[in-house]
């Protein structure tokens, strides 16, 4: 780890937290969708939730409606969900199939590889070019067998690139062979999207505030951070708890025989830039992503996966995480909810921040690296967006080692 004064050097802001402006100004708020969520990459949903030519999900972020579907070939492919005719959305909901998008409004059609290619009265139309008026494409990755997309390409990096330093310990999960076993999940929260974040990767509330977690790992928690990913991790004690749900997870969690040994009784948390993060356990994967909707609202979104298996033991498993998940999920409400009331205060600034903390130094560094303004402890006066200075088109990766 490097130590204090090492840290400064690299950035003479590393000791402290981002300021509190930054999560409740309407200017800031606007500049990071640009500069930070906009060129990011979102997950959408894992490939076999497209399991047949037509199969549409989509995913609503910074007023943007994105259709993923997979075509008659097999190929996935991402659109800008909006008619080119009079901007009508083509499909409604979470998921869906159709053989071809058909708008609702005025029923011109789009093939699944995007092509218009049906207008009615065409001839009424002499300003149109059927081959320039096909869907407006989406740039699209994929990564063990999830589905991600991303509304500008700033030359940041691909998925793959950003989980390569941890890609060799997700490996054995099988993440390509994963089935969603719920659906996907909405809910709204009364904090900046950066709180969420914080919250995620800080190691130093959980024996504070997560009795739970702190009775599952006992002084096994471990926070790291690499590039573009951080890392939180803790493995089960085995001393039974007296909670009964984390006695019974203790207790009757399965033997995962695709695993490693050391694997059975770890619980892996994988936070990716900007808004993601993958939470592994032995007997599933939870997905979550907040997207940002106001400088002081964002939105959770949530799916569970997991591995085909029909033993009792581990569904009654998967059903004691979801009880002692849901616990520590309102735990963490509560507190993002009142850390966002506190930075609304005029009394707090910017807080100092601990050489431990390499997961809020490595995200604060990548904010003040887009936003140079995020260095200010005070916000500027109205108008200092329009002044800003635009970041590098490409950041390299940057690491608290």
């Amino acid at each position: 780890m490097l130590r204090p004064a090492e840290l400064h050097d690299r950035d003479p802001d590393a000791d402290w937290s981002l300021p509190g402006w930054l999560y409740t100004d309407p200017e800031f708020f606007a500049l990071e969708c640009a500069r930070v969520i906009r060129p990011s990459w979102q997950i959408v949903c894992h490939e076999s939730d497209l399991d047949q030519p037509g199969a549409w999900r989509t995913l609503s972020y910074l007023n943007e409606n994105v259709v993923v579907v997979r075509g008659g070939n097999g190929e996935i492919r991402a659109f800008h969900n909006v008619c080119r005719h009079r901007a009508m959305r083509l499909v409604e909901g979470d998921a869906g199939c159709a053989r071809k998008l058909v708008c609702p409004y005025h029923a011109w059609a789009y093939e699944l590889d995007g092509r218009l290619s049906g207008v009615p009265m065409r001839r009424d139309y002499p300003a149109l070019d059927m081959a320039d008026s096909g869907l407006v494409p989406v740039d699209i990755d994929r990564w063990r067998g999830f589905v991600f997309v991303r509304l500008e390409d700033d030359g940041g990096p691909r998925v793959a690139e950003m989980m390569a330093p941890y890609d060799h310990e997700i490996a054995p999960y099988r993440f390509a062979d994963l089935r969603r076993i719920g659906d996907v999940r909405h809910r709204t929260r009364a904090v900046n999207w950066k709180n969420v974040g914080d919250n995620y990767s800080d190691n130093l509330h959980i024996p504070v505030a997560h009795d739970g977690l702190s009775r599952l790992f006992g002084k096994s928690y471990a926070i790291e951070a690499a590039g573009w990913v951080d890392k939180m991790s803790g493995q089960l004690v085995d001393r039974p708890s007296d909670n009964v749900w984390e006695r019974f997870y203790q207790t009757h969690l399965p033997r995962v025989d695709h695993l490693p040994e050391t694997n059975q009784r770890l619980w892996l948390y994988y936070k990716l830039w900007p808004n993601m993060a993958f939470d592994i356990y032995a007997d599933q994967v939870d997905f979550m992503q907040w997207l940002p909707l106001t400088p002081t609202t964002c939105m959770l979104r949530e799916m569970t996966f997991a591995l085909p298996d029909a033993r009792r033991e581990m569904k009654l498993a998967r059903y004691a995480n979801w009880r002692i998940n849901r616990t520590v999920n309102a735990e963490d409400t509560w507190l993002i909810e009142l850390v966002q009331q506190g930075m609304a205060s005029s009394s707090y600034t910017a807080g100092p921040i601990g050489a431990s903390e390499v997961c809020l130094r490595s995200f604060a560094a990548k904010i003040r690296a887009r936003i140079p303004e995020a260095r200010l402890h005070r916000a500027p006066p109205p108008g200092w967006s329009h002044n800003s200075p635009s970041p590098l088109r490409r950041q390299g990766p940057m690491t608290v080692e």
